[in-house]
């Protein structure tokens, strides 16, 4: 019975944790605070259970304390869900906030069932992905130790006539020599601090390879690897980012939660549809336009990449190679109505992704492959439901490419 379910909201924090209790048929919230430790959420478990006469429901706003809490009171026996944050409901007149308001507003809004739930990761999950954001920090780090490096070098006229960071220019650089005692020890000190950085983003490589190699990444990174741009860094960065895959029921699901479709404010008669919302998954989405704009080389099986292919089977690289000839064509038709070389690459992105989709999930590679006997035009329309693209602008398409 609805009248029979308690809820909770949690505001959480570094130290502590704001609770507001809503019992079954009272308006007013209990309120209190605890610990955020473990002996807290020990009391906390132990005063919700007392003071509930049925069912708990919990919530918390996702943020920098993770999933700890959630899987400790799951453990507990209360139920507990995540939130995100961005799609909290919010009154445009309200000017005061606290953890006290916040963890009220979050009962209530749980209680009138507005809140989105996010899909939690399992430890094992989210132990991958921090391997991989781990990695993006260090090469983060790297760039910025190089370019510090460079701009050094720079105040002190000194420049390389080829390219940077080949063995060439280390040889340059092992070779040069300063007058000045403090300028000889910030040179040796950025020297080390990039060769520090290599060695371990070497290792993390290294790791994050031996990873691919294990249930339950081994098949999905394979499958990943088919196609133009994306190797092992990058499939297990789709695939530890995507967790739980199966949540997805299309590509434009996917696409949506990648924050790659464009945002819209329409009103009546009048549509206006501006930039792409970036409302998603910030890594996963910087990696997917940077495998895009391999696309805009002509369709070909580099070495690498017939290496990658071997003992994959037949229907991934059929949906890769389908990938290459369709995004190829986009591109550069992009390109001829005047469009931005960015904005290109973000639409060829938005369809990768609903090739990536139909590479993950089942029904998606049941459709995704040629059927025997399949017109052209049917083939055509199959591609366009499974990648999410508009049938108004396959159809344009078409006309042009008849013409």
């Amino acid at each position: 019975m609805e009248w029979g379910i308690t809820y909770v909201g949690l505001d959480t924090s570094k130290k502590s944790i704001q609770v507001a209790m809503l019992k079954p048929g009272e308006k007013d919230a209990v309120e209190w605070q605890e610990a955020n430790d473990a002996r807290g959420v020990k009391r906390l478990v132990k005063r919700l259970k007392r003071e509930s006469p049925g069912e708990l429901r919990a919530c918390y706003e996702a943020g920098p304390c993770g999933y700890a809490l959630q899987r400790d009171l799951r453990s507990a026996g209360v139920e507990c869900i995540v939130i995100a944050p961005s799609l909290i409901p919010v009154k445009p007149g309200e000017r005061v906030k606290t953890d006290r308001r916040d963890a009220r507003k979050l009962g209530e809004c749980l209680r009138a069932g507005t809140l989105t739930e996010v899909h939690p990761p399992t430890p094992e999950q989210e132990a991958a992905r921090d391997l991989c954001r781990c990695r993006e920090d260090v090469r983060q780090d790297l760039e910025r130790s190089r370019h510090r490096m460079g701009k050094l070098l720079l105040r002190r006229a000194l420049t390389h006539p080829g390219r940077a960071w080949t063995k060439a220019h280390r040889g340059w650089l092992r070779s040069l020599r300063f007058e000045e005692a403090a300028d000889r020890a910030v040179f040796d000190d950025y020297l080390l601090a990039i060769e520090h950085l290599e060695e371990r983003l070497r290792g993390l490589e290294v790791k994050l390879a031996e990873l691919s190699l294990q249930k339950p990444y081994r098949e999905s990174v394979g499958w990943l690897r088919c196609f133009r741009g994306i190797d092992t860094v990058t499939a297990m960065t789709i695939v530890t980012e995507l967790h739980g895959f199966e949540r997805f029921r299309t590509a434009r699901e996917l696409m949506s939660y990648l924050g790659l479709v464009p945002s819209e404010h329409s009103s009546g008669s009048k549509q206006r549809r501006g930039p792409i919302t970036k409302a998603g998954n910030s890594h996963l989405r910087r990696v997917l336009i940077e495998a895009a704009w391999h696309y805009r080389h002509r369709p070909a099986e580099s070495a690498p990449l017939r290496k990658r292919r071997e003992g994959q089977p037949a229907w991934a690289i059929a949906i890769a190679d389908r990938a290459q000839q369709r995004l190829h064509k986009r591109y550069w038709r992009l390109l001829e109505r005047g469009k931005a070389h960015n904005k290109t690459v973000t639409a060829v992105a938005r369809e990768l992704v609903g090739f990536i989709w139909a590479t993950l999930s089942e029904h998606g590679r049941s459709v995704a492959v040629d059927a025997p006997g399949e017109s052209k035009t049917a083939r055509t329309y199959r591609i366009k439901n499974v990648t999410g693209a508009s049938a108004s602008r396959t159809r344009r398409s078409g006309r042009r490419a008849a013409a």
